[in-house]
């Protein structure tokens, strides 16, 4: 589970800004929004079913994900990565001193009941500092910090007690644009790899404006290995008027004539390989009012049904794994009944038994409200006069529990995070004057 994550001098968030999924001290919505954590140190507070971000456009919503991507892809990547390939990092570029200074991750994770905390410093060429503690039974142990010499020729590496293993192997056999965490765990690190793994498989991370068509193929997994019920009812419960899903595999001529005047996003869609030769065109069936059934392609279907079906595999594996879905944009192509939807899967302690978490942005308002959150869950970014990103919670207003509409105080501009809208006149120069 997260706990929190951390970010400084990454593209438009300059400085630290901190996104907590910690319970606050009020009570509201506890037995629904508020994971109850099994055999939790007595030092770790409750945490957060889900946070919602909201802001104006280039707010930098966006980035705050981007962030939480980059640093997975710098774990993930780490081993695979050439001696001279970039780091998947931006800073600040509307500072001088932001542009020649290393981004900053740091988060604090729970991998089997151990609170971990790890963090990284990094320009596009190389590693500045990398850390990691780990608190069993709430007690801190310094595992290891990695940081630049003080020649800036590379890296000195103090290890804790606490870690086993080859250290001064992995320390010598890691790259200037590596991380150790990854390295160790390529090499078998029985402490570490866990860790590594956390990273790996439990962040499910959908970022960009098109981030939803990149997640068809685990749906269409579920297909594959006879699960349409499954689909189905996540399908039927959102009030879709499907009566059956099914893959038809299509040989080259026939896959080039139905794709042939298709988006090019549809296309890749339906020509993804699944281990098989041929492409796989996807089927929903329909009930005729005559009682008959008939056959659509999953392209005749609205922008939102097509989104659904690409959200059902990665939403019920999620939840049935226990994992952080992060989403940009939720509510793109989406009715706000079924965004809402969305959002109550993870706070139902039925449906979400172990421990799975929601982190989205949206611009939908209309879930914007005590019934649906916690104060301590919603989130606003602002971008300030000089370009930089401001992260905040709406907890740190005074708001009258249960009474007060948070939408309408957004939307006038109590909480801030709108965007600065000039006279429309002025949009159109003196020549649209009067």
């Amino acid at each position: 589970m997260l706990i929190e994550f951390t970010v400084k001098n990454f593209r438009s968030i300059r400085d630290e800004a901190l996104l907590s999924m910690v319970k606050g001290a009020r009570k509201e919505l506890e037995d629904t929004n508020v994971l109850q954590i099994n055999d939790a140190p007595a030092s770790l507070n409750p945490l957060l079913r889900s946070a919602v971000i909201y802001g104006s456009n280039a707010a930098g919503k966006t980035n705050l994900l981007r962030a939480l991507a980059a640093m997975q892809s710098l774990v993930v990547g780490s081993h695979q990565r050439p001696p001279n390939e970039a780091l998947p990092v931006t800073p600040f570029l509307m500072s001088s001193k932001a542009r020649t200074s290393p981004s900053e991750f740091e988060i604090h994770f729970i991998v089997d009941k151990v609170r971990y905390q790890y963090g990284v410093a990094v320009d596009q060429q190389q590693v500045h500092e990398e850390w990691l503690f780990a608190f069993p039974k709430g007690k801190s142990q310094k595992w290891f910090h990695r940081e630049r010499s003080p020649d800036q020729t590379g890296t000195q590496t103090k290890f804790g007690d606490k870690l086993k293993g080859e250290k001064e192997l992995w320390e010598r056999v890691t790259r200037p644009n590596g991380l150790l965490l990854a390295t160790a765990a390529q090499l078998n690190s029985e402490q570490l790899t866990p860790i590594y793994n956390w990273f790996a498989n439990k962040l499910k991370i959908a970022v960009g404006k098109e981030s939803w068509n990149q997640q068809p193929l685990f749906t269409i997994s579920l297909l594959e290995q006879q699960q349409q019920a499954r689909v189905l009812r996540f399908m039927q419960a959102a009030d879709f008027a499907i009566a059956g899903l099914s893959l038809r595999e299509m040989d080259g001529e026939h896959l080039n004539a139905i794709t042939q005047n298709m988006p090019p996003q549809l296309k890749a869609l339906l020509t993804s390989q699944l281990g098989s030769s041929k492409g796989m065109q996807i089927l929903t069936q329909h009930q005729t009012q005559e009682g008959d059934t008939i056959e659509m392609g999953l392209g005749d279907e609205s922008d939102g049904t097509q989104k659904m079906f690409c959200y059902a595999g990665p939403w019920m594996d999620t939840l049935a794994q226990g994992n952080i879905m992060v989403v940009d944009e939720l509510h793109d192509n989406l009715h706000p009944l079924l965004v809402q939807y969305l959002v109550e899967m993870f706070h139902n302690p039925e449906i979400n038994r172990q421990g799975a978490q929601l982190i989205f942005t949206t611009h939908e308002t209309s879930i914007l409200n005590q019934d649906l959150f916690r104060r301590d869950q919603i989130w606003f970014c602002e971008r300030e006069q000089d370009q930089a990103t401001h992260l905040y919670p709406l907890s740190d207003f005074a708001v009258r529990k249960g009474t007060e509409n948070i939408e309408r105080g957004y939307l006038s501009g109590r909480y801030g995070a709108l965007p600065f809208l000039k006279e429309i006149s002025d949009a159109f120069g003196e020549e649209h004057g009067a």
